[in-house]
């Protein structure tokens, strides 16, 4: 029986389509605690998933390179896709494994000093403050309550840390269940790499079936110009962060300053995070440097204010191009939401969503108000 669109312009068709929205808006809004503690369940059992499908998608243009180069001659496909995805996963564990022995030694080195010198440092910041009290009183300003405020904070601090025993313990047990999770997704990512076209071709399969050859097209185009966005960005990223953390500690060498490679690792780190990365980064480093020389952490915030500043307005404009056109508000908006959502990786990816989200609305959606209002 052929399906009669007259009825939809019937009056109690749109007066039930309200009704029932309505009903369901409300059942969502008061049982929001609950759907939200079930998303966080789900996402938990399918986390390693997710995860897996991140890790083969980050690591398929290393794969895809190594077959066309090194396994170009195989002619056994199964063979160069194993060979290709081995030495995938060699290449990418021997360079943490590399990037691991070069830095640990002197994090550990220097958390270790931090934390033999943390009574030397507490009084040296207490009697700063102090000092900075006792100055502000002479010139007749009163930040009394401020440095009272901060030397109760610093004694608290030394105060209740052998307290925060159960904290480490719960965190240690955390960073367990994350390294599995880790181990698990990257088992999953192997078999996703190993079997990545017969995936593809099922869901384009799926979709050719579905879509008219227009339609195929279009959602074909729309996905290639995600995937761009998405791998110029996390490459753009990853190669900023790394030319911050290297210049920092360039300076921070050359200035002779305390624990360079902690806090270079801490500043490249934290650069990955659009918007508040950066001032996280500073204020980490800044902190740990004034317990040992308040001059140096002057001059580290100078210097780091001057890097992000070339950062912001030379090096990412260059890596990055046209292919983020959205504005600063938009980006702020986006971390606030996918951070809320989804944490970490929320805040590090908020940036290429919210670029996809805004790429969809203008080109997609819009376009495709335009000529359904041109048809009417």
């Amino acid at each position: 029986m052929k399906f009669d669109k007259e009825w939809l312009k019937q009056n109690w068709v749109a007066y039930s389509v309200a009704l029932c929205t309505g009903i369901l808006f409300f059942v969502i809004i008061s049982n929001i605690g609950n759907i939200w503690s079930g998303i966080k369940v789900l996402y938990s059992f399918i986390s390693p998933i997710i995860g897996g499908a991140i890790i083969a998608y980050l690591l398929n243009p290393l794969m895809v390179f190594y077959e066309k180069t090194l396994f170009k001659k195989i002619k056994n496909h199964v063979i160069q896709r194993g060979l290709s995805v081995f030495l995938t996963f060699v290449t990418f564990v021997l360079a943490i494994v590399i990037l691991l022995i070069a830095l640990i030694p002197q994090i550990l080195d220097s958390i270790s000093a931090i934390i033999d010198n943390l009574d030397v440092y507490v009084a040296t910041l207490q009697d700063l403050l102090s000092r900075v009290g006792t100055s502000a009183q002479e010139l007749k300003i009163d930040i009394h309550s401020l440095t009272d405020m901060g030397t109760n904070m610093l004694s608290s601090f030394t105060d209740n840390l052998p307290d925060n025993i159960n904290s480490i313990v719960s965190t240690s047990v955390n960073i367990g269940t994350s390294i599995i999770t880790t181990v698990i997704a990257f088992i999953l990512a192997i078999y996703f790499l190993s079997d990545k076209e017969h995936m593809v071709g099922g869901m384009t399969r799926l979709l050719s079936l579905i879509l008219t050859d227009k339609q195929y097209k279009d959602w074909s185009d729309f996905w290639r110009r995600c995937n761009s966005i998405l791998i110029r960005y996390i490459g753009g990223d990853i190669l900023d962060a790394i030319l911050v953390g290297v210049v920092n500690l360039i300076f921070m060498n050359c200035t002779s300053m305390s624990y360079a490679v902690l806090i270079s690792l801490v500043v490249g780190v934290t650069n990955l995070a659009p918007t508040f990365g950066p001032i996280v980064g500073a204020g980490i480093g800044a902190f740990i440097l004034v317990l040992v020389n308040p001059w140096h952490a002057l001059w580290f915030l100078i210097f780091t204010v001057i890097l992000q500043t070339l950062d912001g307005y030379v090096i990412k404009p260059k890596l990055f191009g046209n292919t983020l056109g959205i504005s600063s508000v938009w980006i702020l908006i986006a971390i606030i939401v996918f951070g809320r959502v989804f944490g970490i990786m929320g805040v590090l990816l908020a940036i290429p969503f919210a670029a996809i989200i805004d790429f969809s609305y203008r080109e997609l959606f819009i376009v495709w108000l335009e000529k359904r209002k041109g048809k009417v």
